[in-house]
């Protein structure tokens, strides 16, 4: 079947909330309690072990080929206009992230500041920055147009670009 990596995303969100649908169903009949003297065949509740492990085995198959299916996508897709793949992209973004925090906090220093000392001398102390706030403030401006860019970009790649899959 061919699909979107953002459609590919969904199923694999459906295959695990049926996953965990079975599992609990199973957590909650595997086992029950009755008291001495009561009839266990009528408190026996409606559970079925090779059943349910066949189910939980065929959706854990379907997910190992979806993940796989989506993995090599990742890697041989390449994001256009930057020369990378979406794998690759998916590092590059949260480094980009960090990059952009770093660069906020530089751009909001004041190129001179008074510290603030503990003790009373007349001595006045001043912090400096060793850079150019000015150019710190234009490379987070940049660092952001990046990251926005390659969101847009991989989005639309992850929403238009196809994979096969066979489930």
């Amino acid at each position: 079947m061919k699909i979107t990596s953002a459609e590919a995303a969904k199923l694999l969100r459906q295959f695990n909330e049926e996953f965990n649908t079975i599992a609990n169903k199973e957590r909650n009949s595997k086992e029950f309690n009755a008291a001495v003297g009561e009839d266990i065949e009528e408190l026996r509740p409606d559970y079925s072990y090779e059943e349910t492990r066949d189910a939980l085995d065929e959706i854990d198959a379907k997910i190992r080929k979806l993940k796989h299916a989506i993995n090599v996508f990742n890697t041989v897709t390449e994001i256009p206009g930057f020369g990378m793949t979406i794998d690759q992209a998916l590092v590059y973004i949260p480094q980009l992230g960090a990059k952009r925090n770093k660069l906020y906090g530089m751009m909001n220093v004041l190129p001179k500041r008074r510290c603030t000392s503990g003790s009373y001398s007349n001595i006045i102390d001043y912090t400096y920055a060793n850079y150019d706030v000015e150019q710190a403030k234009a490379d987070y401006a940049k660092t952001g147009e990046e990251l926005a860019r390659l969101q847009t970009a991989l989005d639309l790649v992850n929403s238009t670009v196809t994979l096969e899959v066979e489930l």
